[in-house]
């Protein structure tokens, strides 16, 4: 129950975020600033805390192996992601530094998306965090395209 409540806590932050950012100002380096808090905490930190502290039942709503040391590894570099998105964010270390977070966000969540779409196509795992992570990537990619397009 508590991983489908964080799912949920993600999906709503990614809107909100999306939203915040595209809706209160027009500016591309102001859109960056909002979109990397918003979408690296809702997305990379709600995921560290699910892999820290709900290791086990995270595995099993995903259908992957339990007590897997790279999971804790991982939910480590996303909370390290999230810790980093709240240290630009506060000090206003500008576009270099959130075009630089943002990036490394996006292409390790690329990744992750492919390999959860092999899961559901190679292994037949089709849990619905396999089949929908690939959709949900391209989506988070799509909503930061334009401004990294306008400040790239």
């Amino acid at each position: 129950m508590i991983i489908k409540i964080l799912e949920s806590l993600r999906i709503v932050g990614v809107i909100s975020g999306y939203f915040i950012a595209y809706f209160t100002t027009d500016s591309p380096a102001e859109i960056l600033h909002i979109l990397t808090i918003w979408m690296i905490v809702s997305v990379a930190g709600l995921s560290g805390i699910e892999g820290l502290f709900f290791p086990d039942q995270a595995a099993k709503e995903k259908g992957f192996e339990t007590g897997s040391n790279y999971q804790r590894q991982t939910a480590f570099f996303f909370l390290s992601m999230a810790i980093m998105s709240v240290i630009v964010f506060i000090l206003k270390w500008g576009a270099a530094a959130e075009i630089t977070l943002s990036l490394t966000f996006l292409i390790f969540m690329l990744f992750s998306g492919i390999n959860h779409g092999w899961q559901s196509v190679a292994h037949r795992n089709f849990k619905w965090n396999n089949v929908i992570r690939p959709f949900q990537t391209l989506f988070l990619i799509a909503i930061f395209l334009y401004p990294l397009i306008k400040l790239l």
